[in-house]
């Protein structure tokens, strides 16, 4: 007897790939774009979906990872170059989503939900690829900082918020568009950036001159870079190009690129300063303060960028159940499945309504509105902490509802779950988001007022809403082990708060399943616990196409 191999090669009960779709077809990013603002995005934003969900694009998100960023310490005659070599889907996908605004050219923008519509095309762009998006982020983020230093904002900053990619390390004025860097941490102070030892000197034309060792700075084949340093008057914050203004490359000696565990098509690496000129941005001896407004930018992005991959995450396993039957019938009819995906979906329902509520606070900060700025100085820290805590196991379930799939490299997934802790741990981990948040309560008292009115706005929709909120402000208000108690703290402040955006602004049968599942606590521990009385059908009705 012989076999058919028609038959044993026969492909059946296997999902589609997840292409030639539009990314932005999703009713909760787009509700919440025309929520903060932003409605006049939308044809945009369905654009940049659509290219998003194409095969290409995916292709080349694929492609950057898997050729990585390689170092050039010196050309062929022996002369220091310092470059990063990147593979060219890298920078097909740097081109794209540079033109589609995602870097600064919110900046540049005046008209009102400017930032609103870059977080949306942000989130997309991330939902695609992460480790291209961090010299996007950066780049956005620089703007305020560089604000302080007038002069040098007036030079750079229409470089900065321009929509053309151009790489290559050039003179800053002799290219159509400019990326941004950050340096803060080094090697034996880390997150307590004060113990930075590198040295700035002035000189007698103005530009100061630096001697160190960075130990995290990624993407340096940017053109300009933030970066602390130790001036006779304290720690000060400096701009660093790796071009000066006449052409001449200035001393940034990339030691070594890191070797991580994600973020794999982004350069990290170590630079030396020695003698490198820079110049000062903002007072001398307050870098921090000069610094934080970049950081703050960025920590946005972080809770953007979380809440992005978590809806990924969530379409990748809707799609796969929608295909996939066992037991003889589709996994998505699954009640089990169907309870894995609803509380999934709430999740990400949570962290993408937060993380446009934010945006939309920053947009109104930046035309001057004192209340959401203060609102956006306590909620940025309380955001930043859980959605970023939660991407991690977010990301691993929704692994998991692929099965051995989701587990293979070709799925997509694994480079999700590599991806996954990358947005806890940059620009503040946990701990320094949480001590951060009792900075906010103790030096600036109308952050925790712009809180309550935000959380008091859903006052009487739902009891167990309001229950929360008392408890919590019990524990904002008490002093005693302040600090041991922080991640409690800020984990329920984060949980009250988008309880409140949900009740106002989701359906009921999601605000009422979060209320039940976050707030009274009416679940287990793991996804797929909801109580049986949840509307799963509403829920499911929003998941991402």
């Amino acid at each position: 007897m012989h076999s058919n191999p028609s038959v044993t090669h026969e492909v059946t009960n296997q999902a589609p790939p997840l292409t030639g779709h539009d990314a932005a077809d999703d009713p909760v990013l787009l509700e919440g774009i025309r929520r903060e603002g932003a409605e006049w995005h939308i044809d945009e934003l369905h654009r940049f979906g659509r290219y998003v969900g194409s095969e290409e694009a995916r292709l080349w998100a694929d492609q950057a990872n898997r050729h990585e960023p390689e170092l050039r310490t010196h050309d062929r005659y022996g002369n220091r170059v310092d470059e990063v070599d990147f593979h060219p889907s890298y920078h097909s996908l740097m081109r794209a989503t540079v033109a589609a605004g995602a870097a600064g050219s919110a900046w540049a923008d005046e008209r009102p939900g400017a930032h609103v519509a870059r977080a949306g095309t942000f989130m997309l762009a991330t939902m695609l690829e992460q480790g291209h998006m961090c010299p996007v982020s950066m780049t956005y983020a620089v703007v305020p900082a560089l604000r302080r230093a007038p002069e040098l904002a007036k030079v750079y900053e229409p470089l900065l918020t321009s929509t053309v990619y151009e790489p290559g390390l050039r003179a800053p004025a002799d290219k159509r568009g400019l990326l941004a860097g950050m340096g803060m941490t080094e090697k034996q102070g880390g997150t307590d950036v004060r113990a930075n030892t590198t040295a700035a000197v002035e000189q007698a034309d103005g530009a100061w001159r630096l001697r160190g060792h960075k130990w995290f700075t990624s993407a340096p084949m940017n053109d300009v870079f933030l970066v602390l340093a130790q001036a006779p008057g304290g720690l000060s914050c400096f701009l660093v190009p790796r071009v000066l203004p006449d052409g001449s490359r200035n001393t940034f000696r990339i030691q070594r690129l890191k070797d991580k565990l994600g973020n794999r098509s982004n350069a990290s690496s170590e630079p030396e300063f020695d003698d490198t000129v820079a110049w000062l941005v903002g007072d001398e001896g307050k870098g921090v303060r000069t610094i934080i407004d970049m950081v703050t930018m960025t920590r946005l992005d972080c809770v953007l960028g979380s809440a992005a991959h978590v809806r990924e995450s969530l379409a990748q396993a809707a799609h796969h159940s929608r295909h996939r039957s066992v037991f003889g019938a589709k996994l998505i009819d699954q009640p089990l499945m169907r309870n894995v995906l609803a509380d999934l979906a709430l999740e990400s329902e949570a962290a993408t309504t937060l993380g446009l509520r934010l945006a939309g606070a920053a947009d109104r900060a930046q035309r001057g509105d004192a209340g959401e700025r203060a609102f956006l100085r306590l909620a940025t820290a309380v955001g930043k902490y859980w959605v970023c805590k939660r991407q991690p196991v977010a990301v691993a379930e929704a692994l998991e509802c692929l099965g051995g799939n989701g587990y293979d490299e070709a799925s997509g997934m694994p480079r999700l779950y590599r991806e996954a802790p990358l947005n806890g741990i940059w620009e503040g981990s946990g701990n320094v988001n949480a001590l951060d948040m009792l900075r906010a309560l103790t030096r600036e008292p109308e952050s925790l007022e712009a809180f309550r009115a935000e959380v008091e706005a859903a006052s009487g929709a739902d009891a167990r809403l309001d229950g929360a909120w008392r408890e919590l402000q019990v524990e904002l208000g008490s002093p005693e082990d302040a600090q041991l108690r922080a991640r409690r703290v800020i984990e329920r402040a984060a949980l009250v708060l988008q309880g409140s955006l949900l009740v106002r602004h989701a359906p009921a049968a999601v605000a009422d399943a979060f209320c039940a599942s976050r707030l009274a606590g009416d679940r287990g521990l793991a996804f797929g616990t909801l109580p049986p009385a949840v509307g799963f059908g509403a829920i499911l009705e929003r998941l991402p196409a």
